[in-house]
């Protein structure tokens, strides 16, 4: 099993190195409504859609995600059009931020068919749309961004597993806890303020260095949120992983749990920054 994830995480990282920095603006479109896609077939199950409305939701939240970020002007390399993508990242942000917490506490359930496709809606567009959105910046930028949610990953579960005493959700994700939750924030801390000093602190007004603190504790809290909100969907679903599309590592929503909640945020401060 340890080298199906080797290989795996191989091939995933060369084919999104390859595509970030290879494909055109519309071919990464193109690329993201496929995630979606696929991640909404996948989100078909933890809703336990039949299968063949598994295949109507996964079709329609890909085309759904290519049409919209077309009308952005996201496949045509220009910037994006605010009116378009500024309400769909609000509504992500107030579902992760209001929603969710509540949620999670309250162990709610995908109760019914509406519920699962309107919730997966939200899940599953803006953050594809975010991914194609924060792309046009640069792919060095896109990556910047991802690599801090695979920093918060990464500190969470070393510094858990050093000092990892309290645990933050024991019904829903046992293995995680307060102290992983702390270096996920002191992780992401430290990497988006070596990114700050990379680019240059005198490029941006002083306001922007100080509110980083709180907005990167934020962030990694955001994709601490991600992380449990889709582990307690597949608890409830009695599913160990999302999907088993890529050997070793279950399925595609096991990989972008924390974007889902982050990439959203990330676009929507791009935008108010870009005002």
């Amino acid at each position: 099993m340890l080298r199906t994830r080797i290989i795996t995480a191989f091939v995933l990282l060369f084919g999104l190195l390859a595509a970030l920095f290879l494909l055109p603006s519309a071919g990464w479109l193109v690329f993201c409504a496929l995630v979606c896609g696929g991640a909404a077939w996948e989100w078909g199950a933890l809703a336990r859609f039949a299968p063949a409305l598994r295949i109507v939701f996964a079709l329609f939240t890909g085309s759904f995600c290519l049409i919209t970020g077309a009308l952005a002007g996201l496949g045509a390399g220009n910037v994006p059009a605010a009116p378009v993508l500024v309400p769909l990242y609000l509504v992500s942000a107030l579902f992760w931020v209001l929603c969710v917490p509540l949620w999670l506490r309250g162990k709610w359930s995908l109760s019914s068919v509406g519920v699962g496709a309107v919730v997966g809606l939200v899940v599953m567009v803006p953050p594809a749309l975010a991914l194609a959105h924060l792309r046009e910046l640069g792919p060095w930028f896109l990556l910047g961004v991802m690599a801090m949610v695979w920093i918060a990953d990464i500190a969470a579960y070393f510094s858990g597993r050093a000092f990892g005493r309290h645990k933050l959700a024991p019904a829903i994700s046992p293995g995680k806890t307060w102290e992983g939750a702390f270096g996920a924030a002191l992780g992401v801390t430290v990497f988006g303020y070596l990114l700050l000093g990379v680019v240059g602190f005198d490029a941006f007004p002083a306001w922007v260095v100080y509110l980083a603190l709180p907005a990167l504790i934020g962030f990694a809290a955001v994709s601490i949120i991600g992380d449990l909100f889709e582990s307690l969907l597949k608890r409830q679903a009695g599913m160990k992983d999302s999907g088993s599309v890529l050997p070793g590592h279950g399925g595609i929503l096991d990989r972008i749990d924390s974007l889902t909640s982050t990439l959203p945020m990330a676009g929507l401060l791009l935008l108010w920054l870009a005002r």
